[in-house]
């Protein structure tokens, strides 16, 4: 998280719109990962 923060910051995101969107992206993240591995092992 404290990357995800930093990088917004670098970009001129408002931490707080960076804590906003984060938790929802990296949900998304997650699981498309998580379906590229189950994808991947047959």
């Amino acid at each position: 998280m404290g990357a995800a923060l930093a990088l917004g910051r670098a970009l001129g995101v408002p931490a707080l719109a960076m804590a906003e969107f984060l938790p929802p992206i990296e949900a998304v993240m997650v699981r498309k990962i998580n379906e590229q591995m189950a994808a991947e092992r047959g």
